[in-house]
Parts: structure tokens; sequence; C-alpha cells
């Protein structure tokens, strides 16, 4: 993963008369980064994603886009910038290629270039043999397909995606997931969706916004390793009281089968110490399971406090 940053956003909210959506939003994304961006509906990624690309201004905040930015240069930033809507901006009367070479014009390729550029985002994208076609014949795929290319065909810093695999059978959810993920080597992706697996699949970050506040930014692979209690069982187990002496122990309970979980202290290295007590002890350890939450615990956790939130290092929580 390359070290420079694409996307620096910086403090920003957006209202609208007495509804504030966003509020301090702030992160940066660097290039062969694909962050998925969740949430409940209304919390924000909508009218975020719309800042980012141009297409809704600011209340206040700062958007750098490959270091320009976009208040104060808007022409020059948005040309780094791909976006693909929720719903794609296909017209389906044009074939694949009339309608590319339309975009790329808008995007200010020079005519020059324009046919390489097509050619360039139809092999990206698995179009080759689909040129002459009219995208109103094309399958739901093929036509995400098409929008993705539509989006990347100007060669774009960053690239935006709402909702690329909604309404598609599995086998295209699986040709868009492989193509999201072609994109990292030249691109930053940023990834709006629904579908906790697809973010899993996917992307390396995930953040979660939840009434209008990002209140979760992490890495995927952090996540996976996120413990903060044990699952244990002995043959001849101490008390409650000497387990709770231990360091960086904080409660012990009884589970099913006689097990105990033992709740303990985010980063904390519990297992050698209890591995060594339990040797010393004549404890007789014979299971020792880390307790790891999935990304839908942790999203419910956040977003709608059924359980009790998940503890991660780079969790994060702003006021206005």
């Amino acid at each position: 993963m390359s070290g420079d940053s694409l996307v620096s956003v910086r403090n920003l909210h957006r209202r609208y008369g007495r509804l504030h959506a966003v509020k301090g939003v702030s992160f940066e994304l660097r290039r062969g980064e694909v962050l998925g961006l969740l949430g409940p509906n209304g919390a924000g990624k909508t009218t975020t994603m719309q800042m980012i690309c141009g297409a809704l201004a600011p209340t206040s905040g700062e958007i750098l886009i490959d270091g320009n930015d976009l208040l104060s240069a808007p022409r020059q930033t948005k040309g780094k910038i791909g976006y693909l809507p929720e719903r794609p901006p296909l017209y389906g009367e044009l074939s694949v290629d009339e309608y590319l070479l339309y975009c790329a014009r808008l995007r200010h390729v020079a005519r020059s270039r324009a046919a390489a550029a097509v050619a360039h985002a139809k092999s990206l994208c698995g179009l080759e043999q689909t040129g002459a076609r009219l995208i109103a014949n094309l399958s739901k795929g093929y036509q995400q397909r098409v929008g993705v290319a539509q989006a990347i065909v100007h060669t774009p810093a960053v690239v935006v995606l709402d909702e690329p695999t909604v309404g598609l059978d599995p086998i295209q959810i699986r040709e868009i997931r492989n193509l999201i993920g072609a994109l990292r080597d030249d691109h930053a992706v940023i990834l709006s969706t629904h579908i906790l697996p697809e973010v899993q699949t996917v992307c390396d970050r995930v953040q979660i916004l939840n009434e209008g506040r990002i209140v979760l930014d992490e890495r995927l692979d952090a996540l996976d390793r996120a413990s903060t209690a044990l699952r244990v069982a002995f043959r001849r187990p101490p008390g409650n009281e000497v387990l709770e002496g231990l360091p960086q122990v904080t409660a012990v309970e009884p589970v099913e089968g006689g097990r105990l979980r033992l709740e303990h202290e985010s980063g904390a290295e519990l297992a050698d110490a209890l591995a060594e007590r339990s040797a010393a002890g004549d404890w007789g350890l014979y299971e020792m399971i880390p307790e790891r939450h999935g990304l839908e615990e942790i999203f419910v956790s956040l977003t709608c406090g059924e359980v009790e939130p998940v503890a991660t290092p780079n969790a994060v929580t702003t006021q206005e």
C-alpha cells in the first residue's frame, strides 16, 4: 500500500435547516486502500459521499483530493474523482462505446486520448466484447460494470461507489467485488453498502457512521484480532476470587458447560499468564478460547445499543 494520502476530510459538517446531518467527520484515505462506509439509514453516508464528490457543498469543513482543495478549486479537484451512485447514470439508447466516449469527453479527456481511455476502462471492467451493444440490452450486472467504467474512464485518484451490488445475483456480486478489489492498484476506493460480508470481502478499513458522526474507524484485520474476553475451562478450577486477582482481569462469570468467561482489559496478554498460573496451581486448564466480536455485532452495538459497545483502538467519539 502506498503511503500517499488521496483523501483528507477535516471536520466536515452539513446542515439542512435545523437538521444536522453530518457532524464533524474527519478521516484520511491512502492510495491502495478500500474503505467500507457503513451506517443505518439516515446516518449521513450518502450526504458525506455527495460532499466528497463535490455534488453537495458542506456547511463547514475541508475536503482535499490528492492535495487539491475541493472548495477553492472545484473543477480541478472533481477531475480526480470518479462516482458511481446507487442508480448508475446510464443512457440505455446508447451503445457501451458511445456512452463511455461521451463520459470521457464530459470528464475533459482529450479527444486524442478518449478512445484509449475507453478501451482501458472496458478492459478493467470486463467489457471488451460489449462495446457495440446497447446498454438497455445488457444484464443488470453488465450495466453495473458500465457504471463503474464511467467512474474510472478519466483515471481518477479516488473512486466512490454507492451500493454497487444492489439487485445483482450472487455470480454478478462476486464479479463486481473482484472488480472493486482490482481498482485498489491505482486508486483509493470508498464503498458505501449495507451488506456487511461485502465489506469483509473487499475492504481494508471500515468506518461506521451513526447520527452523522464516525463512531468507528478501524482496519478490518485489527477488528478480527480484537478480543476482550477469554472463555476457559478447568478440571480443577480455582475460586473466582483467585481468577479475579489475576493482572488485567476485570470480571469473572460462569457460562454454559461449567466454563468461565474472563473479561480483561483491551490489548491484555492474558493467555500466557493464565497458562503459567494454571500449571503452577494444577488447575487443569484444558480449554481457552478468545471471544471475538463479528462486524455485525460491532455494527449493532454502535448503532442500536443492543449489546455492550466493543472497545477498539481507533474508535472515535466526536463532540460538537
